[in-house]
């Protein structure tokens, strides 16, 4: 058997980094992110490893129209809170295992990816707006830490949301 560091599976072994970059930097990502580690870590464990006596479910398709628009709904009620993967499914009610990936072939992002993508659009709406700072729009959107809301900002928007605000405004 081999040591933590010296993990044989390369999956395993990115996920569990990831894992401990965030520990390491103070959980900046949020509870939704570790969910969505914690999941891949155990679909990977569980397909790499687990003796099997059935085959394993295969879904088609992905959310109905109504259970995508409630759970559309919940995100956008609860953007500001501390969302689980777990209140996700439940808003529709669904395992979140279930949920995970019927959600992401219902839009093609995983929930983590589609709530950072919420939070930027609601950001945007609120930069538009000059009075509030950008810590201040970060809070109201989600994000615990200004420069996690300024990395997020960047990679989906291409610019700062100082940069943003400055654009539009002028």
């Amino acid at each position: 058997m081999r040591g933590a560091d010296n993990v044989l599976d390369a999956r395993v072994s990115a996920l569990a980094a990831a894992l401990n970059a965030e520990r390491i930097a103070g959980f900046p990502n949020g509870r939704l992110f570790l969910d969505s580690i914690e999941q891949a870590l155990a679909i990977a464990l569980v397909h790499g490893y687990a003796v099997r006596d059935r085959a394993v479910r295969t879904y088609r398709g992905g959310l109905g129209p109504a259970r995508l628009r409630r759970v559309k709904e919940f995100i956008d009620a609860k953007i500001q809170d501390e969302l689980t993967l777990s209140d996700m499914a439940q808003s529709v009610g669904l395992s979140t295992a279930h949920f995970s990936e019927m959600f992401r072939r219902s839009t093609g992002d995983t929930p983590y990816q589609f709530l950072l993508r919420c939070r930027t659009e609601r950001a945007k709406e609120i930069l538009r707006k000059a009075e509030l700072r950008v810590l201040d729009v970060a809070v109201a959107c989600g994000f615990k830490t200004q420069q996690h809301f300024a990395r997020v900002f960047r990679q989906l928007c291409g610019a700062s949301p100082t940069e943003y605000r400055r654009e539009f405004l002028e």
